[in-house]
């Protein structure tokens, strides 16, 4: 179709730790160079990047807040040819929208991180939402990449964006984890483990709540920073659980943490495509999570890699069957992932996603 190489710019507020910004350094980093040239603008500082971009030129436009960047976006997209502009992250995506209004000859992609309307039930201010000209932002922009089904669904009921516009792609498993070796069952105390922000929506409180009810003896590890921290620190001491729990803000042994682990534990009340939860699987670790919207139903095969629940009695039945009563085998928890979200098959499905856009008129 194109004589050249398609320019891609993707758009980022910062690369600090966060599944956005891992995804889009991947996806940047790794599109077949024969058929495209990608550029990455991170608006924030360099000194805050836990990503490699290797292979990808990364221009560091070192601003504290996303607004502060614009001009240096527009002044970019003046003076260099670009076809496909990509933002990740809803403030990144608003300012795209407006931007596609002045660059008509430049494809606008979002992509979106959660189920926007669940997500907006916990949004602190709803207020700045709106902040923005528009709310429903999502019509300027020319195609809008969603992680997964039901956030596809929820742009076409509640932001009524048109489907052949809407590209469903599902996260990579971006590393090449080594499977571990099935975990002694009979070791008295038991590991579990959460990977995430602390924050409302992911649920961390009735985590807490079901563990302070249960009759053996357990150690739980909580990977990830967020406002909710002295909230649930104080909340376990209230439990009388506080000498159970371990809370680090950040690591770079998030595998070693995960093969130590029996049991990965999702509290969520919505999600996107729970990069954490799919890492635990390729691992080999066994993942138990409340059902919610989001892309988490397309990871979990009951019984396979563990187990969906709806409520805080099914989660602790469940819980104990899998520490217990049930023998995982590492290598077909593994395989149920890495069949369906390795990141060659994502890396192609971005690449023919991207060609498409070009063809909307």
């Amino acid at each position: 179709m194109f004589d050249r190489k398609i320019n891609i710019l993707f758009v980022l507020p910062t690369l600090k730790a966060g599944g956005a910004e891992r995804v889009i350094s991947v996806i940047s980093s790794n599109l077949n160079n024969q058929k495209f040239k990608s550029k990455l603008i991170v608006c924030g500082h360099q000194h805050d990047a836990v990503y490699q971009t290797r292979g990808v030129e990364t221009i560091y436009l070192n601003k504290n807040r996303v607004l502060h960047a614009i001009p240096q976006i527009i002044k970019y997209l003046v003076l260099n040819k670009t076809d496909i502009v990509v933002g990740s992250i809803s403030h990144v995506n608003k300012i795209l929208a407006i931007l596609s209004m002045f660059f008509k000859k430049t494809k606008f992609v979002g992509r979106e991180a959660s189920v926007l309307s669940e997500m907006d039930k916990f949004s602190e201010n709803k207020s700045q939402t709106k902040w923005f000209v528009f709310e429903k932002y999502h019509g300027k922009l020319d195609a809008i990449i969603c992680q997964s089904a039901d956030m596809a669904e929820d742009l076409k009921k509640n932001y009524y964006f048109p489907t052949d516009k809407l590209f469903i792609i599902n996260n990579p498993i971006s590393e090449n984890f080594t499977v571990k070796k099935a975990r002694n069952n009979h070791l008295p105390t038991k590991q579990l483990i959460t990977i995430g922000r602390l924050s409302k929506e992911k649920g961390y409180e009735r985590i807490l709540l079901a563990l302070s009810k249960l009759d053996f003896d357990y150690y739980y590890t909580i990977v990830g920073t967020g406002v909710e921290k002295n909230t649930l620190f104080n909340y376990a001491k209230q439990l009388n659980i506080s000498d159970k729990i371990r809370f680090i803000d950040y690591t770079n042994d998030i595998a070693l943490y995960l093969s130590k682990s029996d049991v990965f534990i999702q509290g969520s009340y919505v999600e996107g495509f729970p990069n954490a939860l799919l890492e635990s699987c390729a691992i080999g670790t066994p993942v138990i999570a409340f059902n919610a919207p989001g892309g988490t139903k397309e990871i979990i095969q009951e019984s396979i890699n563990g187990f969906i629940v709806n409520n805080e009695k099914e989660f602790i039945e469940k819980l104990k069957y899998m520490l217990f009563q049930r023998e995982w085998d590492p290598k077909i928890i593994n395989k149920s992932v890495m069949s369906k979200f390795n990141q060659d098959d994502i890396i192609k499905q971005y690449e023919r996603m991207f060609e498409k856009v070009l063809a909307i008129t």
